[in-house]
């Protein structure tokens, strides 16, 4: 007991025992340092914010800063390209799959003729890009800004007949949302999302155009747009968070401090180059009228004439030790907070082998996974795919049940002769079907099936012999597929 808890227990014994049972409880739930204030945790800040309020304010700020490191930051920008080229790559492939039969028939004949419509720059409001172009340009902009909208324009087939489908669809980012509406009826509307009673999104308040344009063609106006018309593409990291924020905000700080390290050593660098002759001419000797021109900028390799009296104090710049293992260490940080591996921000192979290679990739290649299901096709992909039966029921196609598969892009192999027998088993064993294990490497199923029975039968008609496949199990399997061919 201190003196103040010996001086109460011997005024107030019940007081006393009081005070001792409270400062024991205290120590037994007390057991997180974490959770204690003082020398070590100082400056540390934790708010209990919501995940919205987090950001609350400072998007606007976090998305500037965001752009311009990856204008500005190679490893920025190479950390982008990384995510887009791994999640979306060469596209999110769709494939049609009629319900109740082969699929075969002019019913899918119907809705493919249809899908065209995505598959052409006819769906993009502007007419530049496909869906394809568009999955790039929509992980781009997540990465950058945390955050991008997807806008539904319908068209007037009267004054667009060349369109397959009565709509069209116009990325905009998240500068649009109208900062300045504050409520709609009794919805509440923060940073120009309308929140409806229960807490969920009911519409988008944009502007007309970009507020950040060089000249705007009219007054900036903003439009109340449903959400319906609307694809909200983000990350979500925390239950209830409805907005995004921008895949660099942990590791902007490293970043920023990574790249001002660079131009010191690069700058070090150029001073530790700078090789000069100085020239000291004596007193009684003739000089040059221009002496000592040239010692304001001293540049490698210059003969400058020193003036009398003067004298030279060189600089002996330091020399740059532990540049390699700083750099490593602060990038691979930089690669964790992104979620990728070092090497694919760095581009440094050093020390990499099968093990090592195919151990970064499988940690890296979970998390793809994961951002291709619930960014790309949980969102996107279902989003056009919502989009696209809607316009085929404007336009009054009459057509049954049909299926919609997205097929993400082929995975790269880090050792094929391994990894490809490693698949051939997992089938063969009953561990893995063939066509999810085709999926997983990016290529449709029905695709495949349809190309080698046209393989088998031009094979046939031209008279030659069947490619016999490693096992020994050639002749089987060649009539199993010459028979579905016919």
């Amino acid at each position: 007991m201190n003196p103040i808890d010996r001086m109460v227990s011997f005024f107030s014994p019940e007081a006393g025992y009081k005070r001792l049972r409270a400062r024991a409880g205290a120590a037994q739930l007390m057991n997180f340092d974490a959770a204690s204030r003082g020398r070590r945790t100082y400056g540390w800040k934790a708010p209990g914010s919501s995940a919205d309020a987090a950001a609350f304010g400072h998007r606007a700020r976090m998305r500037n800063l965001s752009r311009d490191m990856i204008r500005n930051r190679p490893y920025a920008a190479r950390g982008r390209d990384v995510v887009v080229a791994n999640v979306v790559g060469e596209g999110i492939t769709p494939s049609i799959r009629m319900e109740g039969g082969q699929g075969k028939g002019q019913d899918k004949t119907q809705v493919e003729a249809a899908l065209q419509h995505l598959l052409t720059p006819d769906i993009d409001a502007l007419g530049e890009y496909d869906l394809f172009e568009m999955q790039g340009i929509v992980m781009s902009t997540v990465f950058a800004d945390g955050e991008v909208l997807v806008c539904r324009r319908m068209r007037n087939p009267r004054h667009d007949p060349q369109l397959r489908l009565p709509y069209q669809v116009e990325l905009i980012e998240a500068d649009y949302l109208d900062m300045t509406v504050q409520s709609h009826g009794k919805n509440l509307v923060v940073e120009g999302i309308e929140y409806g009673p229960t807490g969920a999104i009911e519409a988008y308040h944009l502007y007309n155009e970009h507020p950040g344009a060089v000249q705007n063609r009219r007054a900036l106006g903003s439009t109340r747009v449903h959400w319906s018309d609307i694809l909200h593409i983000r990350r979500f990291d925390r239950a209830g968070q409805l907005r995004g924020v921008p895949w660099l905000a942990p590791v902007m700080m490293t970043l920023g401090e990574l790249g001002d390290y660079q131009e010191a050593q690069i700058l070090k660098q150029k001073m530790a180059a700078l090789m000069a002759v100085v020239i000291e001419w004596e007193d009684a000797a003739t000089r040059p009228a221009n002496a000592g021109a040239g010692l304001e900028e001293l540049a490698p390799g210059a003969v400058v004439n020193l003036p009398a009296g003067a004298k030279p104090n060189f600089t002996n710049p330091p020399k740059i030790d532990g540049y390699d293992e700083f750099m490593r260490r602060g990038l691979g940080m930089v690669a964790m907070g992104l979620g990728i591996s070092y090497e694919a921000l760095a581009g440094d192979l050093k020390g990499v082998n099968f093990s090592s290679g195919r151990m970064g990739r499988m940690e890296m290649d979970r998390l793809v996974r994961m951002w291709q299901r619930g960014l790309m096709i949980g969102q996107f992909c279902r989003g056009m795919e919502r989009w696209f039966r809607e316009g085929l029921a404007v336009k009054g196609a009459a057509l049954p049940a049909f299926t919609i598969d997205w097929t993400p892009p082929r995975r790269i192999l880090v050792d094929p002769t391994k990894e490809i027998p490693a698949m051939i088993e997992e089938v063969e064993a009953g561990l893995n079907s063939r066509q999810r294990t085709q999926r997983e490497l990016g290529r449709d199923p029905d695709t495949i099936r349809a190309e080698r029975a046209q393989d088998l039968v031009a094979d046939k008609a031209a008279g030659l012999d069947p490619v016999t496949p490693q096992g020994g199990r050639a002749a089987d399997s060649n009539k199993e597929e010459t028979d579905e061919g016919e």
